[in-house]
């Protein structure tokens, strides 16, 4: 009697049903892992009292009150009769057994019990010989979980799966639920993959919110090709909105999520989303596209959005990234709106870098470009951009040499703008020192930059050719303390950390050369200790200063941080302000 498919069901919709009512009737998208939001406790039935003695065999355990046997092939049990075998147990008024077509027959307050589910049914109908069984009247509760519900009927068979009849399901008790789901027809497939529901009603209180004609979905980890649940929204900007989006399981390392996406201001739009993985490479492509937007006045352009992002490994050693995005116009993303970029978006990627990893040294080849959207200032390409670095341990106070190379061309779509190559390379040593409870990191380094730099404007403070050499100086120390105590009854960790660093760069004037990659840095506390203040080499800060700073942290009993207070200040031992 197949009664482990149903609790195999009943366990998933538990989570599915929970997860679906807090996330607003099947309107996002269900978490995989999430746990049920709506809590219940568990009511408690009473375990069927058997002999100690298990059954592992085939066999069958009936005891009763009354019992008559006719011709050892027909049996009548009544009064509290208990029927066990090796993976379920029977309570009943009466059962019959008749022993030469293995059927059983039992009726009068059913209790059935196996390791994952108990039902209670009127009556009970099972033939051993094609493993099938059906109940009527019945209600259910799981083991060690809220779910439980009724069904007019239960089918089960080997060869066509289990059948609920007019069932229902819920996680909260009482005549009135806070939360029902009914369905017409429940089918499980014999194989317990795959589940259909017909006529599934959703209610709130007794008061019917949502029904779905049909659904289905699978019961196990194995992905299957079908409609995921559908969204539904409004917005000013594009109406009400409907997305149905289709997953294809298009083979166990690729498959692909088409959405249609209806927007009754604009129209339909098709969202793709095709996915790719094989040992060493992974992917993901990404495709918007809308043929024409009502809200335009004459304009029939299709609007769309595209993107590739790619990573993988090609012989251990190298590496290969590609983020590329591309759009139909400056206003999309404001307009429609796309998960790939937020609407605050001035530039769309495009990048592709190849890797080549050594035992002691990395090189990079870069090209990188970005798609300016609305009225800000073209960026420059890099094209192409290459990098070298590499290290090598030294034996005095566990330190290493360190190398970093940079050979940079730098242009733009825009006519007579500044371009360049930048040649970049520093060298020097460091000696880091790390204990759990202080560290102290040194540095020393000499870097070197030379410019060759194109179309300036005649009056500019650009030079043609600019070699710029500075010294660094950077030495970083730190130390930990903690200590526990007790507060309303509660075990917590404060800590105390207090850094000190000091930094030199010799200072230079850079005004003669241009800024390609180049802007400033966020100004926050772990910023107070970086050894620079802008990103990329077109400026470097010179600067004679230290800068002390001390932040506490308390931490719960699972040494999650729940509060951090930091506190530092920069001071310059040189009268001149760095630039």
């Amino acid at each position: 009697m197949p009664f482990s498919r149903l609790h195999v069901f009943l366990a998933i919709l538990c989570c599915y049903c929970n997860s679906s009512i807090a996330k607003g009737l099947l309107n996002e998208p269900i978490e995989p892992n999430a746990a049920p939001a709506l809590q219940c406790f568990v009511p408690t039935v009473s375990n069927i009292e058997t002999s100690n003695d298990k059954i592992t065999d085939k066999s069958i355990r009936i005891m009763s009150s009354n019992a008559s046997i006719r011709q050892d092939q027909f049996a009548h049990f009544s009064g509290n009769v208990t029927l066990t075998d090796k993976s379920q147990k029977i309570m009943a008024d009466e059962l019959a057994f008749n022993n030469l077509s293995m059927q059983i027959n039992a009726k009068g307050n059913i209790n059935y019990q196996n390791a994952g589910i108990k039902i209670f049914a009127d009556s009970l109908n099972a033939n051993k010989a094609d493993n099938s069984t059906t109940m009527t009247s019945a209600s259910y509760q799981l083991f060690d979980n809220p779910g439980h519900g009724s069904a007019k009927q239960i089918l089960m068979s080997q060869g066509e799966g289990l059948t609920m009849v007019d069932s229902t399901y819920t996680t909260c008790v009482g005549e009135t639920p806070d939360w029902q789901i009914a369905a017409n027809e429940l089918i499980i497939t014999p194989d317990g993959d795959y589940a259909k529901i017909y006529g599934a009603k959703i209610r709130i209180m007794d008061v019917p919110v949502f029904y779905v004609p049909y659904f289905s979905f699978p019961l196990t980890d194995e992905r299957t090709s079908g409609f995921l649940y559908p969204k539904f929204g409004s917005s000013n900007r594009s109406g009400i909105e409907v997305e149905t989006p289709f997953y294809w399981n298009i083979a166990p390392n690729m498959d692909a999520t088409i959405t249609p996406h209806y927007m009754s201001k604009r129209g339909t739009q098709l969202n793709t989303k095709f996915r790719y993985l094989t040992k060493l490479q992974s992917g993901l492509i990404d495709l918007e596209y809308l043929d024409k937007d009502k809200e335009l006045e004459n304009n029939d352009d299709s609007r769309y959005l595209a993107r590739l992002q790619h990573i993988g490994t090609f012989s251990e050693n190298y590496r290969l990234h590609i983020d590329f995005t591309t759009i139909s116009d400056d206003n999309y993303l404001v307009d429609i709106g796309s998960d790939q970029y937020s609407a605050n978006d001035a530039y769309l990627y495009q990048l592709g870098e190849l890797s080549y990893f050594g035992d002691n040294w990395q090189t990079t080849m870069k090209v990188q470009d970005f798609e300016v959207l609305g009225n800000h200032n073209a960026s420059y390409k890099t094209l192409p951009q290459l990098e070298i670095q590499a290290y090598q341990p030294i034996p005095l106070l566990a330190g290493q040499f360190d190398f970093y190379s940079e050979v940079s061309s730098f242009t733009t779509s825009t006519k007579d703008t500044v371009e360049a190559n930048r040649y970049h390379a520093e060298a020097g040593l460091s000696f880091p020192v790390q204990t759990p409870a202080w560290f102290i990191n040194s540095e020393f380094k000499l870097m070197h930059t030379y410019y060759q730099q194109e179309n300036i404007a005649i009056g500019s403070n650009l030079d043609e050719e600019v070699s710029r050499t500075l010294p660094k100086v950077r030495v970083h120390g730190g130390v930990n303390f903690d200590k526990q105590f007790t507060l309303f009854g509660q075990s917590y960790k404060q800590t105390i950390e207090p850094q000190l660093q000091y930094l030199y760069v010799r200072e230079e004037d850079q005004s003669n050369i241009g800024l390609y990659d180049t802007t400033n840095l966020q100004d926050d506390y772990d910023g107070l200790f970086r050894d620079r203040r802008y990103s990329g080499l077109d400026r470097i800060a010179g600067t004679n200063q230290y800068t002390w700073g001390v932040t506490t942290r308390l931490l719960d009993q699972a040494n999650l941080e729940f509060f951090r207070f930091s506190l530092g200040r920069t001071s310059y031992l040189s009268s001149t302000t760095p630039n």
